[in-house]
């Protein structure tokens, strides 16, 4: 950890501190005020029932005249959490908030029933979870709020909340308490319902094309289908190690050899690697798979999800990264190797040189450090990932991967040594991976083969031999095309997110 990080840290925890007396304090007095809601019955009924949401009255009372809606006399039953409450001696407004917004409640003395009734909501706290019934009328400043006839605490909260003006500004509690997050920051509550729209249209998109949803193991005996360093663990009944998947891509060519011509899959793969503003060891992708297709429909596939998704959010170019990336032009399509020799043309013709390669490498690249088994295609990704990937700000395309970063693509016809293989990059981001499937089982034992040699030399990201796999090849597999695109980036470019951890509701962190 470097010495910033250490620095930070103290200070977080000096000033969580400092604090403790004063929030301890005030726990203690909404514990007392509980104890008397407790003596006065249950504190804790689930009796409170809703038929209006704060969303819904203002979408459809909002614009309504005031003299109109008086006449109306509309009653709505409302509950949210208490976020301001102003008593001006016999009436108090107070604002409330629920999943869909806020609204005000007006609550007047005898309106509610007299001072046995009303003095009491005096002293409850910001935070707690009240249920009123009442009237929409507009207030004299032209607010739509609710003239309550009747209201009750629902829910008592004992820790305070942040303060009014500051909200959650310590980024640090904003992950490990996304509750509070969420009470408090407009911000997060919107970007996690633009999340679960993105889910919602990519879904939608492939449904659309024919694709059907299914589900594939989390924990896997042999872990495949990309090249990463799996979570292990052990099954007790069965005496055996099993491993969190780090990709769902195997099983779901298995599907393709079933006869599932069109599949997919949404859900978590896990990594364990390091954490950082695109790394959690937990995340979500999407994976489908199309037979009789290859990877230039993959990439017409992903253009148009993706074209498709910002369509339904209503965006047609967003700001990320101090980027403006504009998602209603074609993508651009290169090939890998041309895009390094636009940065160094000296190499053109040369990209099968591993010689070369590799005093470049070295020339170019800080603290270089290869692999005893590296190849020549080793060499030129991570020259492009040096010169060319961070700089790719609008939306494209890297085709014709080398074979020796590929482990489960299809050779090019025309050029054995590379691949019908992309990515696509957003803001010098990967967004997704895709290729034309390898479906010859030689070739494929070959691959795996070398993965394993390179996983016995020391590379922890290598995969070993799916043998099973391999006998799900040898039944024939259609030829085909797949792709996976990291769902928590895709969300990350659309809402405009630095980091990862500002679009997991639960991202991982180190034990306080």
């Amino acid at each position: 950890m470097s010495d910033n990080v250490s620095d930070t840290t103290d200070q977080q925890q000096a000033k969580a501190q400092a604090s403790e007396p004063q929030t301890s304090e005030q726990i203690l007095v909404r514990r007392e005020k509980l104890e008397t809601m407790r003596g006065q019955g249950e504190a804790y009924r689930n009796t409170w029932r809703t038929d209006h949401s704060t969303a819904e009255i203002h979408s459809r009372f909002g614009g309504v005249d005031p003299e109109v809606l008086a006449e109306l006399g509309h009653e709505v039953r409302v509950a949210g959490r208490m976020m301001a409450h102003r008593v001006m001696g016999k009436s108090s407004f107070i604002k409330i908030q629920d999943g869909s917004g806020q609204i005000q409640l007006f609550v007047n003395r005898d309106a509610v029933g007299g001072a046995e009734v009303y003095n009491p909501t005096k002293k409850w706290d910001l935070g707690d979870i009240l249920g009123a019934t009442g009237t929409l009328f507009i207030t004299k400043t032209g607010e739509l709020s609710v003239k309550v006839s009747h209201i009750e605490m629902v829910s008592k909260c004992l820790r305070p909340l942040p303060e009014k003006w500051h909200g959650l500004s310590d980024i640090e509690t904003r992950y490990r308490q996304r509750y509070v997050d969420l009470m408090v920051t407009p911000e997060s509550r919107e970007t996690f319902r633009t999340r679960s729209k993105v889910v919602s249209l990519l879904r939608q998109g492939l449904e659309t094309r024919d694709f059907i949803e299914v589900e594939t193991p989390m924990l896997q005996s042999q872990p495949g289908g990309a090249a990463a360093r799996p979570f292990t663990t052990h099954h007790n009944a069965l005496d055996m190690e099993l491993f969190l998947r780090i990709a769902p891509e195997l099983y779901l060519k298995r599907l393709l050899v079933g006869g599932f011509e069109r599949v997919f899959e949404i859900n978590r793969n896990f990594r364990n690697e390091g954490l950082d503003a695109t790394h959690n060891p937990e995340f979500t992708m999407v994976e489908f798979y199309q037979a009789y297709a290859d990877f230039n429909d993959a990439m017409d596939t992903t253009e148009g999800l993706i074209r498709g998704i910002a369509d339904g959010l209503g965006i047609a170019a967003v700001e990320w990264e101090g980027v403006q990336i504009d998602l209603s032009q074609p993508f651009r399509r290169i090939r890998l190797d041309e895009s390094v020799f636009e940065k160094r043309p000296d190499l053109r013709g040369h990209a099968n040189d591993k010689a070369l390669l590799a005093t470049v490498c070295l020339q170019e690249i800080p603290d270089f450090r290869p692999l005893i088994t590296w190849k020549a295609g080793h060499y030129l990704v991570a020259l492009f990932e040096e010169l060319v990937e961070g700089k790719l700000d609008q939306p494209t395309f890297i085709t014709h991967y080398p074979v020796d970063v590929s482990p489960l693509a299809r050779r090019n016809n025309d050029e054995p040594t590379v691949t019908d293989r992309f990515e696509l990059f957003v803001a010098g981001r990967e967004m997704a991976n895709g290729f034309s499937e390898l479906n010859d089982p030689d070739d494929q034992r070959g691959r795996f083969v070398a993965q394993a040699q390179a996983k016995a030399a020391g590379d922890l990201e290598a995969v070993g031999v799916d043998e099973d796999y391999l006998r799900a090849l040898e039944f024939g597999m259609p030829p085909a095309a797949g792709v996976g695109i990291g769902v928590d980036r895709l969300v990350m470019m659309l809402t405009g997110q630095h980091s990862i951890r500002d679009v997991l509701l639960f991202p991982h962190m180190r034990p306080e």
